[in-house]
């Protein structure tokens, strides 16, 4: 799979040197900053310390079986036109190569929900729906709109981590709605 991270710090530069710091224990593949400029860290085939505690669609241990990719970005503004173009040509090429459906591109805060929240509420998940670079929504039974049925639409749909209702919803939302906030809506089932 491919997990999709946005850096948190104040440039690409910075967010560099901290992936290529071996004291800071975390690193990624690649690095995409926001002119579109691509940078490789590490090798597909090898494993980088990017995803952390989590899981994804009843698998644990993503870091062995996923290719991580840090986009440049705060987490408080929207993504630049050339970053995500570069993200989309390397997508690409990546689930070509390894065989990986749209199913199989994640977001941090997919895998490890209410411990990440990147890409975060300003990623243009759309966009890589609309070219088959993400799974796009389905809408599931709302089975008469309880906190049961969207656990079962939620694991379903791939989101097997552990967490209480709250935090499911809440990080379902940031993929799916962003701006949607407040008790359980039968639009909440479209994940």
């Amino acid at each position: 799979m491919v997990v999709l991270h946005y850096t948190a710090m104040a440039d690409a530069a910075s967010a560099l040197e901290r992936l290529c710091d071996p004291s800071a224990e975390v690193s990624a593949h690649y690095l995409i900053d926001g002119t579109g400029e691509v940078i490789q860290m590490v090798q597909e085939a090898d494993r980088a310390w990017h995803a952390g505690a989590g899981e994804w669609g009843g698998l644990a241990d993503i870091n062995s079986r996923s290719i991580g990719i840090e986009l440049d970005n705060r987490g408080t503004h929207p993504f630049s036109a050339p970053q995500m173009d570069a993200l989309e040509d390397l997508l690409r090429v990546i689930m070509a190569r390894w065989s990986i459906p749209p199913e199989g591109v994640i977001g941090h805060s997919d895998m490890a929900p209410g411990r990440k929240a990147d890409p975060g509420p300003h990623f243009d998940w759309v966009r890589l729906e609309r070219q088959g670079l993400a799974a796009p929504a389905r809408r599931f039974d709302d089975g008469g709109g309880d906190a049961a049925a969207f656990i079962r639409a939620a694991q379903a749909a791939g989101y097997t981590a552990l967490c209480d209702f709250d935090t499911l919803l809440h990080t379902v939302r940031l993929r799916r709605a962003p701006w949607r906030s407040g008790p359980l809506t039968a639009a909440d089932f479209t994940l």
